[in-house]
C-alpha cells in the first residue's frame, strides 16, 4: 500500500522552485538597476543594497536550489556523498550569515547617517561600505568553516541510499558548541540590534519633526521661490524616504525570520531523539513553515524597494517595458519578401 505524502512535503516541493524562479531574476535586476542607474540614494546605501542582492542570490542558489529543491525532487541528493556532504554547510551557512549581517550592517549604517552628523562623514562613505561588505562576506564564510567537520556521509541500509548526517565521531562538545554558536549568530544577536537601532532612529525622527517646525521662520510668498529656502523641506523628504526604506527592509526581515528563529531555538535545545521528518508533530510543521518564510527574505527585496522608492520603481517599470518589447519583437514573425517569378 502506497502511503500518502504529507501536505507539508508537497507544499515545499512546489514552493521552493517557485521561490527560486521569482527571487533569482529579481535580485539580478535589482543589482543591475543599482549598478547602472541613479536611484537617488547615497553611494554607501547603494553598495549595501547591491551586496544584499548578491548575498540573497547566494542564499537562493546554495540553500533553496542546491539543497532544498534537490532534496525534494531526488531520491538521493548529490550532497549526500562526500565531499559535498562536508562542503554543503560551509556554503549554506556562509551565504545565510552574509545575508543576515548585511541587513544588520545596513541598519547600523543608516542609523549613523540619520542620527549622527559627526560620524556620518567618517563612517557612512563608499570606502567604509566596501570595507564592511568585504569583511562580512569573508567572516561569514570563515565562521562556517568548522561545519566542514560536522557532517559525514553514511550509507543507510534501511533506506538503501546515502545520507548526510552529523558526524558521530566528532566530540559532542564540538557539535553542541557549533550549533549554539550558529544559533546565536543567525537568530539571537541580529534581532535585538535591528529592533534597537530602528527604535532609536524612529525616536530621533519623531523628536526632529517636533522641533523643526518651531525653528523654521514663516516664509512670505515673495521669498518662497528662493532655492535656499527649499533646502530644509528637501532634506526632510530625503531623510523620510531613507527611514522608510530602512524600516521596511529591516522590519520585513525580522517578521519573516521570527518564526524560524523561535522554532530553531526550540529544536536545538530539545531532545536529540526528535524526528524532524515526523510531520505529526506541530513543531516540525511550524519549523518548516518558518524556514519557508525566512528564505522568502532572499526574494522580496526588489518589491520592497519598488514599493518605497519612486526612482527605483520607475526603473523597474522601464526594465519591464523593455523586456516585454523584446519578447514581443522576438515572437512577431518576420516578414519575408520574395520576388515573383517573371
Amino acid at each position: 500500500m502506497v502511503t500518502q505524502e504529507h501536505w507539508m512535503i508537497t507544499l515545499q516541493r512546489v514552493y521552493y522552485p517557485v521561490l527560486a524562479t521569482i527571487g533569482i531574476p529579481s535580485n539580478i535586476i535589482t543589482f543591475l538597476i543599482f549598478w547602472r542607474r541613479n536611484c537617488m540614494l547615497s553611494r554607501s546605501s547603494t553598495f549595501y543594497l547591491m551586496a544584499m542582492s548578491v548575498a540573497d542570490t547566494g542564499v537562493l542558489v546554495c540553500i533553496v536550489v542546491l539543497e532544498l529543491v534537490v532534496k525534494f525532487h531526488s531520491a538521493e541528493p548529490f550532497w549526500a556523498r562526500q565531499p559535498w556532504c562536508s562542503l554543503r554547510d560551509l556554503f549554506t551557512y556562509g551565504s545565510y550569515n552574509a545575508s543576515t549581517w548585511l541587513v544588520v550592517t545596513f541598519t547600523a549604517e543608516r542609523f549613523l547617517a540619520i542620527n549622527t552628523w559627526s560620524l556620518k562623514s567618517r563612517l557612512c562613505t563608499p570606502r567604509c561600505a566596501l570595507w564592511a561588505i568585504s569583511s562580512i562576506y569573508v567572516l561569514s564564510h570563515l565562521l562556517a568553516v568548522p561545519h566542514l567537520w560536522a557532517n559525514v556521509s553514511e550509507y543507510d541500509r534501511q533506506l538503501g541510499r546515502w545520507t548526510c548526517v552529523y558526524n558521530a565521531q566528532a566530540p559532542i562538545l564540538f557539535i553542541h558548541s557549533l550549533v549554539g554558536f550558529q544559533t546565536l549568530l543567525s537568530y539571537i544577536l541580529p534581532f535585538p540590534i535591528i529592533i534597537t537601532l530602528n527604535g532609536l532612529t524612529l525616536h530621533h525622527i519623531s523628536v526632529c519633526n517636533r522641533i523643526w517646525p518651531a525653528q523654521e521662520p514663516p516664509v512670505s510668498p515673495a521669498t518662497a521661490a528662493k532655492p535656499g529656502l527649499r533646502v530644509a523641506p528637501i532634506l526632510r523628504s530625503r531623510r523620510r524616504k531613507s527611514v522608510v526604506l530602512l524600516v521596511t527592509v529591516s522590519m520585513t526581515f525580522l517578521m519573516l525570520s521570527v518564526v524560524r528563529a523561535v522554532t530553531q531555538i526550540i529544536l536545538r535545545t530539545s531532545s536529540p531523539e526528535l524526528k524532524r521528518q515526523d510531520y505529526g508533530l506541530p513543531l516540525n510543521v511550524a519549523a518548516d513553515l518558518g524556514t519557508m518564510l525566512c528564505l522568502s527574505n532572499a526574494a522580496v527585496n526588489m518589491y520592497l524597494y519598488a514599493a518605497t522608492q519612486t526612482k527605483f520603481r520607475q526603473e523597474v517599470i522601464a526594465c519591464a517595458k523593455q523586456g516585454l518589447a523584446v519578447m514581443k519583437s522576438s515572437l512577431t514573425p518576420s516578414t519575408i519578401v520574395t520576388a515573383r517569378p517573371q
